[in-house]
This record gives structure tokens, sequence and C-alpha cells, in this order.
């Protein structure tokens, strides 16, 4: 049974920076494609970042630049470092995985298996 759970989300002043994780169970890193997703009033669910089995990473426009997705196979955690943080960041972040090798698509997220709980990030 796979189980995700987020940490580190939290309330920051624009410019500033916070880290989230999110700590997996039930399955390795190596088997699946991971991703960040965040949804915010007024908008629906968005992808934010990507990281694929090759380490291959993928990123929305809107964030380019300012996060970075990564994981930690050793520990079964995947982190989103964010930086430079806009107001318009604000949202509940969450992590999701899916049992693909050769893709981990930006999407909004409707064809990943598995997601943690979410995660809070407001930006002030």
């Amino acid at each position: 049974h796979v189980q995700l759970v987020e940490s580190g989300g939290g309330s920051v002043q624009a410019g500033g920076s916070l880290r989230l994780s999110c700590s997996a169970s039930g399955y390795t890193h190596d088997r699946y494609c991971m991703g960040w997703f965040r949804l915010s009033p007024g908008k629906g669910r968005e992808g934010v970042a990507t990281i694929r089995l090759d380490g291959y990473t993928t990123y929305a426009d809107s964030v380019k630049g300012r996060f970075t997705i990564s994981k930690d196979s050793d520990k079964n955690t995947m982190y989103l470092q964010m930086t430079s943080l806009k107001s318009e960041d604000t949202a509940m972040y969450y992590c999701a995985a899916a049992p693909w090798r050769d893709r981990c698509p930006l999407t909004s997220g409707s064809d990943y298996a598995y997601w943690g709980q979410g995660t809070q990030v407001t930006v002030s």
C-alpha cells in the first residue's frame, strides 16, 4: 500500500523560501514517477514539477528558476525547494506518484495514482 506524507509547508513573506518534503512508504522511488501539484482557490489543480525515474525533471513555466525538485532514494523522500516565493504561489501543495518508468508528465495530476494529504503554503 503506497503512502505519501507531505511536510514543510507554512507561512512566509514574499521573496522567502520553503522546502517541502514528501516521505513515501510502501514502494521505492526507483519504481515511480513523482510530482508536486498545487491547488489554490479559483484555480484548478496544476502540476508544479515532476521527477522521472532517471532523474529528469520538468517544471511549470511559473516556477522555473525558482523551484527545484529532487529526491533522496535512500530516504525514500522527495523534496521541493521553493525560493523567491510570490503571493501567487499560495496553495495547498500535494505530492503524487505513478508507476511509470519512462514518462513523468506535468499534467493536472488526474492520471497520478497515489496522493498525499497536502501541505499548505501561504505567501504574503
